[in-house]
């Protein structure tokens, strides 16, 4: 039987947000930065970055959002018939800084997709990747620039990170297979 451990409240996650929103303002001291959500909780999280930049600068940085499902390399292995979310970038990309924002960093494949949705857009000056939760395990040469948590991992558990907009609370558990189960069982001794 799997497990589950309650690693974030909604406490912690505003908390991990506006710190990363604080770090982000000391690195970027020029109004040239836009933040650009990938579907679907990338999206919430960058929009709860600009309100709190705002809280904390009275300057409102662009959001926008990428769906990056056709620039996956497992797509076709995903589904018949893909879910294509709205890709909305209401600015110029060129010459920006631009700050992709996502809940997870596991694999880096999705950055990889959002990197390859994202030039398709123009030339940015900059691109940066700031997550909530980094688990490890990647498999491409991707790191985050701006980290909420970092949360040890085994390939066979799931990060879940729930947000008020898409599933009605703030919370981020970590669920899968016990020791035993999933082969990892250690013996003192």
């Amino acid at each position: 039987m799997g497990t589950t451990r309650h690693i974030l409240d909604a406490t912690g996650i505003d908390r991990m947000l506006k710190r990363m929103a604080f770090e982000i303002l000391e690195n970027h001291k020029d109004n040239n930065l836009a933040l650009i959500g990938i579907h679907t909780r990338g999206v919430f999280l960058a929009r709860r970055l600009q309100h709190h930049m705002m809280n904390f600068e009275g300057t409102e940085v662009p959001v926008g959002e990428i769906d990056i499902t056709l620039y996956r390399d497992d797509w076709t292995q995903m589904s018949a018939h893909p879910v294509v979310k709205k890709t909305v970038i209401p600015f110029s990309v060129d010459g920006r800084q631009i700050l992709l924002v996502d809940d997870v960093l596991f694999t880096g494949r999705t950055t990889r997709a959002a990197l390859d949705a994202l030039i398709d857009f123009g030339r940015p000056a900059r691109i940066e990747l700031a997550v909530l939760i980094d688990r490890g395990h990647r498999e491409l040469p991707i790191q985050s620039n701006y980290t909420g948590y970092v949360l040890n991992t085994r390939r066979s558990e799931m990060v879940n990170v729930l947000l008020e907009e898409s599933d009605g609370r703030d919370q981020v558990t970590l669920t899968g297979a016990s020791r035993a189960e999933d082969g990892t069982s250690r013996t003192s001794g």
